[in-house]
């Protein structure tokens, strides 16, 4: 191993980590630099990113039209306060948002992190019913395998036999977590829960097309079709957390868009910025809104993160919309589907594996059980990638515009690892 730099050997013993058992878990790797698909180490190696720091990067690091625009920000205001005061970034932003969400998303609420964006849309879906005067909507359904974030209120809508939170379990309400309807049975199941706790039910929350920290778990339109009908139906709000689906990753720009099933609600962060800088919004359709505007005072919603809208943040935003706008990203996801599907297609005769799936720029294999992260982590560091498993699964989410020779390191490197 690498001898480590001096600021991480004394700032070890201060920096709490993500996700790991400090005590037992390896050190971290030390990165210098950043570079398109690529993260280069302190001592010199280069790892191609299979994963996009977390599914964010999605044009790549260091991007210059998006570096010039945060550097271009950065000279007139890097940050001024939300409440009361207006800037240019956030607002082209939000137009720009609403113009290519479909239907009536058209009021877009800012915070800093997707976890953050989703205790808004639960705090926006139960004031919508407060505000109208109608009792008891006090609860959410969400589904198993769902995973909508780390805080406490999140934590009550992802999928309660995940091991992450289990250990917080009566802390918060409970909240009522079933199947996806994916079939006739599963339907009629959440048809019934709803006809039974629909009074008290605010909002159903679902992640479009993939659930997926729970598991890379894929599920059809026709699923987002059926949650449509039976919320209307039951009267309850729809919300699409769409923190990993959108911008592109499944082949649209966003589920809601390319399934034609329009939520009430929509939370986005993660690639918002190009992987640069921190930023996640809840988008509200228009009866959403309306049933805040009044001429109450108390009918507001009061919520306001310290750095919402960020003007450095937006920027970056803006600029990672133009390259939506005027990029081949599209054509990108389509030529890393096919890398997915071809490279690791071979993995199903991997010992444990029980499926080898791809959908968009994602590509999963599956295991009858879970994974051990750390060792697999270091395996495919030693083939010059960066893959983090997680669960039951090996899966790549790789930035757009990694090469076709990256795309075929990054498969060979788990063809390698689990078929040796």
């Amino acid at each position: 191993m690498s001898e480590q730099p001096d600021w991480m050997t004394t700032g070890a013993a201060h920096v709490w980590r993500p996700y790991c058992q400090m005590k037992t878990a390896p050190p971290p790797l030390a990165v210098a630099r950043t570079q398109g698909a690529r993260i280069i180490l302190e001592d010199g190696r280069e790892l191609v990113d299979g994963i996009a720091s977390w599914w964010t990067a999605v044009h790549g690091y260091n991007h210059p039209h998006i570096a010039a625009a945060v550097t271009e920000q950065l000279s007139r205001a890097p940050h001024v306060m939300f409440g009361g005061l207006a800037h240019e970034p956030a607002y082209r932003l939000a137009t720009r948002l609403a113009a290519l969400l479909p239907g009536d998303l058209d009021h877009v609420f800012f915070a800093e992190s997707g976890s953050v964006s989703v205790e808004i849309a639960m705090k926006m879906a139960l004031q919508f019913w407060i505000n109208q005067g109608v009792a008891g909507k006090n609860r959410f359904l969400s589904f198993r395998g769902g995973y909508h974030g780390d805080t406490l209120a999140t934590m009550t809508i992802c999928d309660p036999e995940e091991g992450m939170h289990s250990l917080f379990a009566g802390v918060m309400p409970a909240q009522h977590v079933v199947d996806l309807p994916v079939d006739a049975a599963t339907e009629a199941a959440l048809d019934a829960a709803l006809a039974q706790k629909g009074a008290e039910i605010a909002a159903i929350i679902v992640e479009p097309r993939v659930q997926g920290a729970g598991g890379m778990l894929f599920h059809n339109d026709e699923v987002l079709r059926i949650l449509r009908r039976l919320a209307d139906k039951h009267g309850v709000l729809l919300i699409f957390d769409e923190i990993f689906v959108g911008f592109g990753r499944t082949g649209d720009l966003f589920a809601c868009t390319g399934s034609g099933v329009i939520p009430d609600i929509v939370t986005l962060s993660k690639a918002l910025t190009g992987g640069t800088l921190p930023l996640s919004a809840a988008i509200a359709r228009k009866p959403v809104f309306d049933a805040f505007w009044s001429d109450d005072a108390g009918a507001a919603l009061m919520h306001g993160p310290t750095y919402m809208g960020n003007p450095l943040a937006c920027a970056a935003a803006n600029a990672s919309l133009d390259l939506f706008e005027a990029g081949t990203w599209k054509a990108d996801v389509a030529r890393i589907n096919q890398a997915l599907t071809e490279g690791l297609e071979p993995c199903r005769a991997a010992p444990g594996v029980i499926d080898v799936r791809t959908l968009g720029a994602i590509g999963v294999v599956e295991f009858d059980h879970p994974v051990e992260t750390g060792p697999l982590c270091m395996a495919f560091v030693e083939q010059g990638c960066w893959i983090r498993p997680m669960g039951k699964v090996v899966y790549l989410a790789p930035p757009y515009v990694t090469t076709n020779e990256e795309l075929a390191r990054l498969t060979g490197a788990i063809r390698t690892v689990l078929l040796g």
